[in-house]
């Protein structure tokens, strides 16, 4: 089924005509019937003309659909019927370059509250840094910088984390790395158990052991976003192992003796 079926069934579903449909979504009528029944054509038919991003953000965003239905991945029409609640296979919004390809989208400290309201928001995010990254392709990306502690030993405050977004939550591997977006704890970074299955829910885990940072679970109701850490970036430039010393210490001396018995022959 085409995407301009899937509008018109959202459409009925309302109990809309095209008119008060456009009027919901804030597009002209004309638009509107140009996507669900196509312009004519000299030849006598119709063409019908493929829904802009924006177009299709108010749709998913008014009507509170599920993005994968629009694009014929579920036939679950509305968000609030999926099995994970709100969940759905693609983030609400996205950004692309002038080229059309999809942007990696930075989230500063300073912006994690905004983004709690808008990360469906097509212009709270046309709002925040954004940029493209050749090398991270096949899913969409979003970058996030570390806040506090919790995660030291393996990321500090100021990191910038680069995650993937995960289309289905039975994806999420143990003991991983992921960025959780939800309604109570907002965006937090955490080492993740999936526990979906059994209890419908995951457990979030801090690899800084100092007491401070106790393991707790979450609802996957709550969840919004989840995105797999493929990558990060640190100013936090590692200090010589001592181990390491050690070794050097051990090869100087080495080379050395070798030196003093090689003049003595």
């Amino acid at each position: 089924m085409d995407i301009s079926k899937k509008i018109a069934e959202i459409r009925d579903f309302h109990k809309l005509n095209n008119y008060s449909f456009s009027k919901k979504i804030g597009v002209t009528g004309t638009t509107v019937d140009s996507i669900i029944n196509g312009r004519p054509q000299t030849d006598g038919s119709r063409k019908k003309t493929k829904p802009g991003y924006d177009v299709l953000t108010a749709i998913i965003n008014v009507f509170n659909i599920n993005p994968d239905y629009l694009f014929g991945k579920s036939n679950i029409m509305l968000r609030g019927e999926l099995p994970n609640g709100n969940y759905t296979g693609t983030p609400q919004v996205i950004s692309t370059n002038a080229t059309g390809d999809e942007n990696i989208v930075f989230v500063p400290t300073q912006a994690r509250a905004g983004y709690l309201n808008g990360y469906g928001d097509a212009e709270y995010i046309q709002q925040l840094p954004a940029f493209h990254m050749p090398h991270l392709r096949h899913g969409s990306f979003r970058c996030f910088e570390v806040q506090g502690n919790s995660m030291v030993r393996t990321f500090f405050d100021g990191d910038l984390v680069f995650g993937q977004y995960v289309e289905d939550l039975n994806d999420i591997k143990d003991g991983r790395v992921y960025v959780i977006v939800s309604k109570n704890d907002g965006i937090v970074l955490k080492r993740v158990i999936n526990r979906i299955q059994s209890r419908g829910k995951l457990i979030l885990k801090s690899d800084n052991k100092d007491g401070n940072y106790p393991t707790y679970t979450i609802n996957i109701d709550e969840v919004m976003e989840v995105w797999y850490v493929t990558m990060y970036a640190s100013k936090q430039m590692p200090e010589p192992i001592d181990v390491y010393d050690r070794l050097h210490d051990l090869e100087t001396k080495i080379v050395e003796l070798e030196e003093q018995l090689g003049s003595n022959n």
